[in-house]
């Protein structure tokens, strides 16, 4: 349901403690206080901001090379600094949501035994409830290293605004996934990205259009050096795998993410236009009526669906690879 209460959101686009767990939670907390302090009750990180996107799988030659102890080495050390479930780290984010009352949604590597997703948390203010969408398939290269989701986080979570709820990057190219989510009439859809450029802003925009929902367009900025710094925070000695950061192929300025976080309405229009300043938090606020008004021409969950015509079931239980059934 819309209430009729404005939100301030923030989008953070500054870049992570790269590979870094414990330092980019203490980054991320001066961050949120900071978003706090202005207001702003929602606030939001990018695409795997915990702790920072694989960036080594675009621009690394031999990332996809078989058994090169580089790659090996960088996977091993993303599993240690990655975030599970109901962990240390993972009480520390809601206690830092609890504490300055915002809704939080961090988009980490999510570690479950010894296979890692791409996942966005979303924080309650109470400080208590969470929920959490796994990426349902990872793109091209990424599946080097992440595992599938499943259709049991297709799910939202209420917010001072309403349902809020969301997918990561090319899941915006999945029409029935995009159908699920609208679905579960989601207020704010968040959409991280790695960085948000021009096909991902079409993405983002469409996406509102369609589903009558303010999106949030989360991107990040990310240098090479920063990259290679992140690393040297770890103080490991694992020369190979600093040797493939090193290798990675950079533009002239150096950057591997530019950025691009906007907020848009539901008509498509921009509240708050894409912005490519290396370090800055966007802001907006959210106005629910333009959501009624949006509506009165087309709700694709609602006066314009034809359930006569076209039907969508989902599998929404958790699909694990062993079921004990004396467990059930």
């Amino acid at each position: 349901m819309v209430v009729e209460k404005r939100l301030k959101v923030a989008l953070v686009q500054e870049s992570p403690v790269f590979l870094n767990l414990p330092a980019s939670i203490l980054k991320a907390k001066a961050l949120i206080g900071k978003a706090a302090a202005t207001g702003a009750k929602m606030v939001v990180f990018p695409e795997t901001w915990l702790p920072g996107y694989p960036v080594w799988l675009d621009t690394a030659k031999e990332a996809a090379l078989w058994d090169h102890q580089g790659a090996k080495s960088l996977y091993r050390l993303l599993c240690q600094n990655s975030l599970a479930l109901g962990s240390e780290p993972f009480r520390q984010l809601q206690c830092i949501a609890g504490e300055k009352r915002i809704q939080l949604v961090m988009g980490c590597h999510e570690i479950n035994g010894n296979t890692l997703y791409n996942t966005m948390v979303f924080f309650s203010a109470n400080g208590q409830d969470f929920q959490i969408h796994r990426k349902l398939i990872p793109t091209y290269n990424e599946q080097m290293i992440w595992g599938r989701g499943d259709g049991s986080t297709l799910k939202t979570l209420d917010s001072e605004l309403g349902p809020i709820g969301g997918l990561i990057c090319w899941e915006h190219w999945m029409p029935l996934a995009r159908a699920a989510m609208h679905a579960r009439k989601e207020v704010v859809h968040v959409a991280q990205w790695p960085s948000v450029i021009e096909l991902h802003q079409l993405a983002s925009r469409h996406y509102a259009f369609e589903g009558r929902c303010f999106v949030l367009a989360c991107g990040c900025v990310l240098s090479k050096k920063q990259v290679l710094e992140g690393f040297d925070s770890l103080e490991e000695n694992e020369p190979e795998a600093r040797r493939m950061l090193e290798n990675m192929a950079t533009g002239a300025d150096d950057l591997l993410m530019t950025g691009g976080s906007a907020v848009i309405g539901p008509t498509a229009a921009y509240i708050t236009p894409p912005s490519y300043d290396p370090r800055a938090i966007v802001y907006a606020d959210l106005n629910p009526a333009l959501i009624r008004e949006a509506a009165m021409v087309m709700d694709t969950n609602g006066h314009y669906a034809r359930p006569d015509v076209f039907s969508l079931s989902v599998n929404d239980a958790p699909m694990g690879p062993v079921d004990f059934l004396t467990e059930k």
